[in-house]
């Protein structure tokens, strides 16, 4: 007897695409479903007196290191409550282009000198590793990944980290969740809002992860993985919920895009340092712990 569960509705757990030629509107128009974009966390600046609270001397450091367009709103949004004049020769490493270039907002960018990786932190590690004489600001959110600090030591470089916002549960009190076959999360912080919120899911659910680190988050609570990218075969999730789907309606199995355990991961100052130009993430690496999904294709 073949299972007729179908897909019908999605909860992502990010802001809606700006552009109507997302992949998640190929995804809408290819399996005939409805996708409803709800953030899960919410990104909330430090106030001054928290600011303050971390004795941390802004001027005392000649280069600014950021993770995201959050931090350096956060930034320059701080720096202008409390009358900080950043000065002209302040360097800034970024960890894109894409965050880099975001700096115009506030600098005029071509008088400045901005640096920035690849892909991932430790990409850029590579090029802060080559400014040993500066002192670094970190400008983090809370929570923020542990290998950060561990890559920076590494490094040898001198460093301060400075929490310029928190990452906190939005509200999602008017989502019935019961309504949706699937739900895909993001970060650990997307896991723990919707745990945090609903608790044990429906029976049936479908969960999607991006990422090792959230795999292990929604494991830990309690929560299936029944689609994990990136994976060597799925370098996306969004291609992974697509072929999913597809497996699903077409009767096949899909034990393959889950996981039912992983391995811990490896610390960042034991890890192998990436080659140039090329990012290594753990999340790309699906291993340990044999492929798992609650809900199949064929019905025994």
């Amino acid at each position: 007897m073949v299972n007729t569960l179908k897909v019908k509705r999605i909860l992502i757990s990010q802001p809606a695409p700006s552009s109507d030629k997302s992949p998640f509107s190929e995804l809408t128009s290819k399996h005939k479903v409805e996708i409803d974009f709800r953030p899960f966390i919410t990104v909330e600046g430090v106030t001054v007196k928290e600011f303050r609270a971390q004795r941390v001397d802004v001027l005392a450091h000649t280069a600014v290191i950021f993770t995201s367009r959050k931090t350096i709103d956060n930034f320059f949004r701080i720096c202008e409550e409390c009358r900080i004049a950043v000065p002209e020769d302040m360097k800034y490493f970024c960890v894109t282009e894409a965050i880099a270039l975001y700096l115009q907002k506030y600098i005029v960018y071509r008088k400045r000198k901005i640096f920035y990786g690849t892909a991932t932190f430790a990409d850029l590690m590579e090029v802060v590793a080559k400014h040993k004489e500066e002192k670094f600001l970190v400008a983090l959110s809370d929570p923020h990944k542990p290998e950060i600090q561990q890559l920076l030591a590494r490094t040898g470089v001198k460093f301060t980290k400075i929490i310029l916002a928190h990452t906190v549960p939005a509200d999602l009190s008017d989502i019935a969740i019961d309504t949706y076959d699937l739900v895909a999360c993001y970060s650990q912080a997307d896991i723990k809002a919707l745990h945090g919120h609903f608790g044990a899911l429906p029976q049936g659910m479908i969960v999607a992860a991006l990422g090792n680190a959230t795999a292990r988050e929604a494991l830990a609570s309690g929560l299936p993985v029944d689609i994990l990218a990136p994976t060597p075969k799925y370098p996306s999730l969004t291609m992974a919920i697509d072929k999913y789907i597809a497996a699903l309606n077409g009767g096949e199995s899909v034990e393959e895009f889950g996981v039912k355990e992983l391995p811990e991961p490896v610390s960042a100052v034991a890890a192998k340092k990436p080659a140039r130009g090329k990012s290594v993430s753990a999340a790309a690496k699906t291993t340990g712990g044999r492929p798992v999904c609650r809900r199949t294709a064929a019905a025994k």
